[in-house]
C-alpha cells in the first residue's frame, strides 16, 4: 500500500530535512504545511495516507490539529515532537493519532512500526 505523507511542522528546516529523509526511505511526501489551517487545506486537497503532525505548531496545539484532521480526512495521523513521549503519553493515547514518534527516530521503518507489521495505513 502507498504511504503518501503530509508533513505538518512550523519549522521549515525540519520540513525540508524530514522530506529528504522520508523520500530517500521510499515514502513520498506529497505536501507540507506549517499551520493547522494549512494542514487541513492540504490534507483535503491531497488525501495523504499519513499525516505527521508536530505537537508544537507556533502557538497551535498539534493535538487540536490532529483532532480537526481526524474529523475531516481518512488519513492516519502520527504525532511527532522533540519532546519525550513520557511528557505527553496520556494526551497521545487520548488523541485520534495512531501513535507518536520522536523526531530523532523519524524514518520509514519507524512509521511502519507505528502502523503495524503489515505497514498499512488503514485507520483503526
Amino acid at each position: 500500500m502507498s504511504m503518501r505523507c503530509l508533513l505538518v511542522d512550523d519549522s521549515i528546516r525540519f520540513l525540508e530535512a524530514a522530506r529528504t529523509l522520508l523520500e530517500r526511505d521510499g515514502i513520498p511526501v506529497v505536501g507540507m504545511a506549517s499551520t493547522g489551517a494549512e494542514a487541513l487545506a492540504r490534507a483535503a486537497e491531497l488525501a495523504p495516507d499519513i499525516v505527521l503532525v508536530d505537537l508544537d505548531l507556533d502557538g497551535e496545539s498539534g493535538f487540536d490539529v490532529a483532532a480537526e484532521l481526524a474529523g475531516r480526512v481518512a488519513s492516519v495521523i502520527i504525532l511527532i515532537s522533540t519532546h519525550s513521549l513520557d511528557d505527553f503519553q496520556e494526551l497521545v493515547a487520548a488523541s485520534p493519532a495512531r501513535g507518536f514518534l520522536h523526531k530523532s527516530d523519524l524514518s520509514a521503518r519507524a512509521i511502519r512500526e507505528v502502523l503495524g507489521n503489515d505497514g498499512t495505513a488503514a485507520p483503526t
